[in-house]
C-alpha cells in the first residue's frame, strides 16, 4: 500500500513558477514509473508527465519545455518543477503511481491568474 500527497500549489500569475512535490508514504524505489496528472474544470484528468525509476521522463507536448518531471528515491519523493505558467495549466495535481494508476494522491489546486 502507498499513499501519496502532493504539496505546493498555489495562486501564481502568469509567466510564474511553482514546485509541486508528492510524498509517499512508502518507498517508491521499486515503483518503475511514477506521473502527474491534472484536472481543470469540465475537463477529465489528463496525463501531463512521468519519470521512471532511471530518471527516463516523458512530457505532453503542452509542457513540454515550461515542466520537469523528477524523482528522489531516497526521500520517497516525486517533483513537477512548473515555470512560464499560463492560465490554461489552472487544474488540480494529482500524483499517481504508472502504469497501473493504482494509487492517487489528494491532488494540489494551481491557479494561474493575474
Amino acid at each position: 500500500q502507498v499513499q501519496l500527497v502532493e504539496s505546493g500549489g498555489g495562486l501564481v500569475q502568469p509567466g510564474g513558477s511553482l514546485r509541486l512535490s508528492c510524498v509517499a508514504s512508502g518507498s517508491i524505489a521499486s515503483i518503475n514509473n511514477m506521473g502527474w496528472y491534472r484536472q481543470s474544470a469540465g475537463n477529465p484528468r489528463e496525463f501531463i508527465a512521468s519519470v521512471s525509476s532511471s530518471g527516463n521522463t516523458i512530457y505532453v507536448n503542452s509542457v513540454k519545455g515550461r515542466f520537469t518531471v523528477s524523482r528522489d528515491n531516497a526521500k520517497n519523493t516525486v517533483y513537477l518543477q512548473m515555470n512560464s505558467l499560463k492560465p490554461e495549466d489552472t487544474a488540480v495535481y494529482y500524483c499517481v503511481t504508472l502504469p497501473d494508476l493504482n494509487y492517487w494522491g489528494q491532488g494540489t489546486q494551481v491557479t494561474v491568474s493575474s
